[in-house]
């Protein structure tokens, strides 16, 4: 008989811990993965763009201001990168092809690429708070932990 018991209290304890740890697993909690060009925002195995994330955050009106100014931020930088870039490349397509190359408009190109490097990282944190603002929905009340001592091990639940 104290085999059964033994046996049922491990399939009890495993039960609770499986459902402690995995309950997490079934929300949509949104993810930002930095990328060399840019964020990649993930739900699940899900893709999306800036625009399909934003209208997900339309239901939590803090998160949606947030990732709004994340989306100015990152149009602006995006913008000046490229103006700079372009500007940039005149002059040295210039000097290759052996004309006389304007330097004042590299100069202005690169200006314009270090005014974009201060949005993209104001993009990266209006972005993670919009995040964190977001997924709170999501965050479960209960918690589970569960410690091995030195006899056994033992299951902590908190409400």
């Amino acid at each position: 008989m104290y085999i059964g018991l033994a046996k049922m209290n491990r399939v009890g304890i495993f039960f609770i811990a499986f459902i402690g740890f995995v309950q997490t697993s079934f929300c949509q909690q949104l993810y930002m993965e930095k990328t060399f060009g840019g964020a990649r925002f993930e739900t699940d195995s899900l893709t999306l763009s800036l625009h399909q994330v934003l209208e997900l955050m339309q239901d939590n009106p803090v998160a949606y201001d947030e990732f709004k100014r994340a989306k100015l931020k990152y149009s602006a930088s995006g913008v000046f990168g490229f103006a700079g870039g372009l500007l940039m490349a005149f002059p040295l397509i210039t000097a290759v092809a052996g004309g006389n190359p304007e330097w004042g408009l590299a100069v202005a190109g690169g200006a314009m690429i270090l005014v974009s490097i201060p949005l993209t990282r104001s993009f990266y944190r209006h972005a993670e708070n919009a995040l964190e603002n977001y997924n709170v929905k999501y965050q479960t009340r209960i918690q589970t932990d569960f410690y091995l001592t030195g006899a056994g091990g033992k299951l902590v639940i908190r409400f």
